[in-house]
């Protein structure tokens, strides 16, 4: 079974680093740039394994001018779950616990 790892990043670089950010991404199949403001750019990483993105993040720290990167959010779902469809009437699962009604 094949699980697909879906995280996004936040890079922080100087401005001017901008290019050498792009030319990663531009690099990395799994890389995406979302969003870009000044010297902070938002970067979706999806992948097979949790390797490739931490090596991911390693390809982007590496890059001159950039300061730090932090993972914001990473999830994982087996990748046949992918194609399955949502059913968005039937609302969130119930959950148990403090406040959960029965």
């Amino acid at each position: 079974m094949t699980d697909v790892h879906i995280a996004s990043l936040l890079v922080q670089h100087r401005p001017e680093a901008g290019a050498g950010v792009d030319a990663c991404i531009a690099a990395c199949k799994e890389l995406e740039l979302a969003r870009r403001d000044g010297g902070r750019s938002i970067v979706l990483c999806e992948s097979d394994a949790s390797r490739v993105l931490m090596d991911r993040i390693d390809e982007l720290q590496a890059v001159d001018g950039v300061l730090s990167v932090a993972l914001v959010y990473h999830h994982v779902e087996p990748a046949e779950q992918l194609g399955e469809p949502i059913d968005i009437a039937a609302g969130p699962a119930p959950t148990a616990g403090p406040g959960a009604s029965t």
